[in-house]
């Protein structure tokens, strides 16, 4: 898989889940600081978020401080599923009944060693599709093209 990952920092805690992504097989894109271009992080959230939106990456991933910035930047792009995740629980419950395609992450609260237990629970952990999450999905989608359409 191709995945965007974007950071409003460069840090010790960005290199390393960049080279736990690279490592697992995967093709890694980078925005921001990840590639030396200093940008604040509703730009790089919104470049990640884009990439994933229109097919160029698979999935994203994004840091901010908290995590919760590029998480709200990004769910603004339509056809995006961010999920702030903590824990790798969060992480298996945002891929398996939300399809999220954006795993944002918190530079101040994680340790390399969580952030390899959320990174192996969210490439482990597929979508299964079913009458209830499917039929909320498509209410999130219908929100998306509600306001859409007002703009």
């Amino acid at each position: 898989m191709k995945i965007a990952i974007g950071s409003d920092e460069k840090t010790h805690l960005t290199n390393h889940v960049v080279s736990l992504v690279q490592e697992s097989g995967h093709e890694v894109v980078l925005f921001g600081p990840l590639r030396d271009e200093a940008q604040d992080w509703p730009n790089v959230a919104r470049e990640v978020a884009e990439t994933v939106a229109n097919g160029a990456a698979d999935e994203g991933i994004l840091f901010c401080w908290t995590g919760t910035g590029v998480s709200l930047a990004a769910n603004k792009v339509p056809g995006i599923r961010a999920a702030l995740c903590d824990e790798a629980g969060t992480a298996r419950g945002a891929r398996l009944w939300n399809k999220a395609n954006v795993l944002c992450l918190s530079l101040r609260r994680l340790s390399e060693v969580k952030a390899k237990e959320i990174l192996e629970t969210w490439f482990n952990t597929a979508y299964v599709p079913n009458e209830v999450d499917d039929r909320c999905l498509r209410q999130v989608e219908a929100l998306e093209a509600a306001y859409r359409s007002k703009e």
